[in-house]
């Protein structure tokens, strides 16, 4: 079970049929000195992906595999950072004496340029399971975001050219909501040099 920021109802809305819904369907992960190397097989919307990331530990290897693949399409992936990771285990959810196979809950830390926190979890008996559905919740999350804000913004100015004021006050207060998600100040600076 995956936990996501509380602005993804109003993104979701946003992007109807159009939010990018990314899901693990295999992970695997080799460590050798000091180098993870991680292969996640995903389905985006439909379709098969696989994304392969190399780092310092699984969760740097498949963020890495994962900037590769969408950083340049969504820039404000570039501005967020981890600032937390913490693995937690539920011992009420054991099942055998050791205690090994309890539920572990993996909690990211994540913020964007702007100073806000935002925060990612999962729960699973595999930790690692749990750190790639996590880093994965985190991605979509701000891809997501950042076309939402497109999305409100290009419907803002329709609107506008439109004369539809009622339309204009509903699109800039999702905006301002949207816009708490993450940094745009790279996508705003590219729609205005378009717009030139």
């Amino acid at each position: 079970m995956t936990h996501s920021p509380p602005h993804e109802p109003l993104i979701r809305k946003v992007l109807g049929a159009n939010f990018l819904e990314l899901k693990l369907s295999r992970l695997a992960c080799e460590e050798a000195d000091h180098t993870t190397i991680c292969k996640v097989h995903l389905v985006e919307g439909e379709q098969p992906v696989e994304v392969e990331g190399k780092g310092v530990g699984v969760v740097d290897a498949i963020f890495n595999g994962l900037l590769d693949r969408y950083a340049r399409e969504y820039q404000s992936l570039k501005t967020i950072a981890l600032i937390g990771f913490h693995v937690a285990a539920d011992m009420e959810t054991k099942k055998a004496q050791a205690g090994v196979d309890a539920v572990g809950r993996v909690t990211l830390e994540i913020t964007n340029s702007e100073g806000r926190h935002f925060t990612f979890s999962d729960k699973s008996r595999s930790v690692t399971i749990s750190i790639a559905r996590a880093v994965i919740a985190n991605v979509q999350y701000f891809i997501n975001a950042e076309r939402a804000f497109l999305t409100l913004y290009n419907a803002r100015r329709d609107a506008l050219a439109r004369g539809r004021e009622d339309l204009v006050s509903r699109y800039t207060a999702e905006l301002a909501q949207v816009v708490e998600s993450t940094s745009y100040a790279e996508v705003i600076e590219n729609i205005r040099k378009e717009l030139a």
